[in-house]
């Protein structure tokens, strides 16, 4: 594999941890819907979260939360919106963007939570 995807599995498995202890239920990870995918799928109280995670090793170039730009949040609209109707969920839901800096040779990564990411 390669490492950006070691580095991206990484984040994504830091990215759970973190909503774990935030009182979340992970209830899917990378779900798929044809070539799309949502990375977590999560509950807190009568809320599904889906939740697209960025990893990046540092913020030299850019920041990560601005790689979900309009084409990725096309295609997680149009994935979140099959899982709706797939699962026939009547719950509120909203989209969060967990954003992971660092390498898993640097110890604790900075992580922050952005709840309820515009999704337009």
């Amino acid at each position: 594999m390669a490492s950006h995807n070691d580095l991206g599995t990484w984040g994504e498995q830091e990215a759970t941890d973190f909503l774990l202890q935030k009182g979340y239920t992970i209830l899917e990870r990378d779900w798929k819907s044809g070539h799309r995918d949502i990375d977590i799928i999560a509950q807190k109280g009568d809320v599904l979260v889906f939740v697209e995670v960025k990893t990046r090793r540092n913020r030299l170039f850019t920041n990560p939360e601005e790689a979900i730009d309009y084409m990725k949040l096309r295609n997680l609209r149009a994935a979140i919106n099959h899982y709706v109707k797939f699962y026939h969920i009547n719950n509120d839901i909203r989209l969060d963007a967990i954003t992971v800096v660092g390498t898993p040779d640097e110890g604790q990564p900075e992580i922050n939570h952005i709840e309820d990411f515009p999704m337009y």
